[in-house]
């Protein structure tokens, strides 16, 4: 099987690559350098041209304050991108698989996991862009699989851990948010996930939106704590403080732990506890400086 991957060089894109070494399917990793999502005839030649049976599309805009001045790029990355591959899965008969946010939820209350089926409210223009590439999925009739996660980190790029790594080594005392709390999620865990669903053809007939993250929940402040925990940064003094210490655009989710229930039965795939993912993640990068 021909399988096409978009955003190739991003977190996930990354640990896609280290997932799929050892895949029967074939794999074509891509990025902006090599394909240009937002131009629709490029997208239709390359799944064409490929014999494309699977679009992973990983690529997105992400910046989730920058997107609020930059709400037109946000949205041709985030919907309009996502339409053109929509559209081209559709004319080859394939399957998409797109990775959504736990931001579509932005304005949702109440502390109980967020089940797919529960009404979107996102409070920015990164979640409502990302809600219209939902969205215009459901339009184009393709097959497809959604997936919404949150909080990811990996060893590659710029991500939550790795800056609290370098913080938590290099500053006495750390403030960090308290009263947002969700569930942080390994990239590699996810990509393995990805790669397990589509070698073993997990994916016909089960469409649908699901959501997936490790198990478990925590604020930003347990999380920095564990983080400092794992790397032996003890001198660090973290301390808790109040979302509206830190002034922001956009109104952040205050509790986005995804129900994973439905990705459990439907794919009868196990799902890691978030502090032995971070473990193994923070192991990878000491390993790798050593």
């Amino acid at each position: 099987m021909n399988i096409l991957v978009t955003g190739a060089n991003g977190q996930l894109g990354s640990s896609l690559r280290n997932a799929a070494r050892n895949s029967n399917d074939n794999y074509l990793f891509t990025d902006v350098a090599d394909l240009d999502i937002t131009d629709t005839r490029a997208v239709e030649k390359m799944v064409a041209d490929n014999g494309i049976e699977v679009v992973i599309n990983c690529a997105a805009y992400t910046n989730v304050d920058k997107a609020e001045d930059d709400s037109e790029l946000a949205e041709t990355l985030n919907a309009g991108a996502v339409r053109n591959l929509a559209r081209a899965v559709k004319a080859c008969n394939g399957t998409l698989i797109h990775i959504s946010t736990d931001y579509v939820f932005g304005g949702a209350l109440g502390n109980t996991p967020r089940k797919e089926d529960e009404p979107a409210n996102p409070t920015g223009v990164y979640g409502k862009t990302k809600l219209h590439g939902e969205q215009a999925i459901f339009d184009s009739g393709c097959s497809h699989l959604i997936f919404r996660t949150a909080w990811l980190y990996s060893e590659y790029g710029k991500n939550f851990v790795k800056t609290m790594l370098d913080l938590t080594a290099s500053r006495p005392e750390l403030n960090v948010v308290f009263d947002q709390a969700g569930t942080p999620t390994y990239a590699q865990d996810l990509a393995d996930a990805l790669v397990r669903i589509v070698s073993d053809r997990k994916f016909a007939g089960r469409e649908g939106v699901y959501h997936y993250s490790n198990e478990g929940v925590c604020s930003w402040y347990d999380f920095t704590r564990m983080i400092a925990s794992i790397a032996g940064h003890a001198s660090c003094d973290i301390r808790p403080c109040h979302s509206d210490e830190f002034p922001s655009k956009v109104v952040r989710p205050s509790y986005s732990v995804l129900d994973k229930t439905k990705f459990k039965e439907t794919f009868g795939l196990e799902v890691p506890y978030w502090v032995d993912s971070l473990k193994t993640c923070i192991a990878n990068l000491q390993n790798h400086e050593a």
